[in-house]
This record gives C-alpha cells, sequence and structure tokens, in this order.
C-alpha cells in the first residue's frame, strides 16, 4: 500500500463546529460537497461523513423529483428540492447529489445518490 495513503475517499473524517450534536443519518455540507454524518458526532468531536453512496433523505414535500435529477439541497428546511427550485443564498445545487429514485408530491424522503463531486454554494 502506498505509504502516503490517508483515508478511503468515500468516507471524510469532520469535526462538528457547530452548537448543536450531528446526528446520525444528517444530511451536512463540507464547502460544496454533501454527505450523510454515519454516527452521532458531538460538539467539537470528530466522526465520519459518508459523500458517495445512496441514502434516504429528507425532501422538500411538494417538489417532483425525476430519478437521476440533480438536485437543490435547501439549506432552511434542511431538505432536497428538485433542480428548477429557486435556490436561495447558502443554498447547494449541482453534482454534489442526484435522485436515486423518482418522488412526487406529498413524499418526504427521497433515495439519493451523493457523489463527492463539489456542487455550488449559492452567494
Amino acid at each position: 500500500m502506498a505509504t502516503n495513503f490517508v483515508q478511503d475517499g468515500r468516507m471524510l473524517d469532520v469535526t462538528n463546529n457547530t452548537s448543536a450534536v450531528i446526528t446520525s443519518g444528517q444530511v451536512l455540507a463540507v464547502g460544496a460537497v454533501l454527505g450523510v454524518a454515519m454516527d452521532d458526532i458531538a460538539v467539537g468531536e470528530t466522526g465520519v461523513l459518508a459523500i458517495d453512496g445512496v441514502f434516504s433523505v429528507p425532501k422538500v414535500s411538494a417538489a417532483e423529483i425525476n430519478q437521476g435529477e440533480t438536485l437543490t439541497w435547501v439549506v432552511a428546511s434542511s431538505a432536497f428540492d428538485s433542480n428548477a427550485a429557486t435556490a436561495a443564498t447558502g443554498d447547494i445545487t449541482g453534482p454534489t447529489a442526484f435522485a436515486a429514485e423518482a418522488a412526487g408530491n406529498g413524499v418526504t424522503s427521497l433515495a439519493v445518490k451523493f457523489t463527492g463531486v463539489p456542487g455550488t454554494v449559492k452567494a
């Protein structure tokens, strides 16, 4: 094995610099990359974030989403919306996540493929 290997790139170590516990399954942004916390991460502690894989995560209830569609991560609601949604400041769009399934109006969760590719944070 290479002597400069650090870790498997599908998972990243992240430190919880917020004022609240990050819960297992919670979607997090690290810059413009989205991922899912693998375990609870206490304030000030380090945990693992999966940036590659398919996870069932919150969806904006009214959103109509097609399988394969790139998504908008809505910071205010901590949920995914369709790529047709108008992004607000701080929202993340682009190739960092896409719909692994279709989901219509009234559905509140969605299987999402996280790619590990940076998206775009709306300024």
